[in-house]
């Protein structure tokens, strides 16, 4: 795929925004210094993201490291790669001590956006997770629905990406490997609106080899204020 977008943008004037692009990597390196300056520059101990193509993990590492290089801090978050278990080439690598890098063949997943198994960065963004001694994780397809169900539960509407993210979060919590003291940052790369089919079926209990443990199923009522006001009354008391 990526070897054709090379092609096509060296022959045609159409322009490369991927993370390919070293601007798209100084865009999205201010990600990371609005999360300095909305903790009044106090670091996060975790900082936990989305990844397939790995762009953005080089990206929030390079915010993060040109902060401490000018003395706005003093240190590194260590960072998590949560990446979708259908598409985990990096956490394969990870397990390995990176000793070699694979590319994988991604399966489907719902965090279709990081579907990705061989990704562009994946040089970068292990340079990266090793200068601040980070960690990848990988969450499967019934864990990063749940995740994001349970986390909408709060009143937010999760993207399956940021349930990747946040079923990583639960995982390195159960391992001890964040503690309940440690002051964590999941990035969330969508909107769930984008995914409103999922969101949909997923709390129908209606995807296939997925319990929807966190579903809140629809009540079907008829198009009658009154129905509709039991119904509401039944929740709301």
């Amino acid at each position: 795929c990526m070897k054709l977008i090379r092609e096509v943008t060296a022959e045609f004037p159409i322009y490369l925004a991927n993370s390919l692009n070293s601007l798209r990597i100084e865009g999205q390196k201010t990600a990371a210094i609005e999360i300095l300056q909305q903790f009044d520059w106090q670091v996060p101990d975790w900082v936990i993201i989305p990844g397939g193509n790995l762009g953005n993990v080089y990206a929030f590492y390079k915010g993060f490291k040109q902060a401490k290089d000018l003395g706005l801090t003093d240190k590194l978050p260590r960072m998590v790669c949560a990446q979708a278990a259908n598409a985990n080439p990096l956490y394969k690598a990870y397990v390995n001590g990176y000793e070699n890098f694979e590319p994988v063949k991604a399966q489907s997943t719902f965090a279709s956006a990081i579907q990705i198994g061989d990704p562009v960065s994946i040089d970068r963004a292990i340079l990266a997770l090793q200068d601040c001694d980070g960690v990848v994780e990988e969450a499967t397809e019934e864990e990063l629905l749940d995740a994001a169900a349970r986390a909408d539960r709060t009143g937010m509407f999760n993207c399956p990406h940021t349930g990747v993210a946040l079923a990583a979060l639960t995982k390195l919590r159960e391992k001890g490997v964040i503690s309940p003291s440690d002051r964590t940052v999941v990035v969330s790369t969508a909107h769930g609106l984008k995914f409103s089919q999922t969101k949909v079926d997923y709390h129908a209990s209606e995807i296939e080899g997925i319990t929807s443990q966190y579903a809140n199923p629809p009540t079907k009522v008829k198009d009658d204020f009154g129905a509709i006001a039991d119904v509401l009354r039944k929740h709301i008391n």
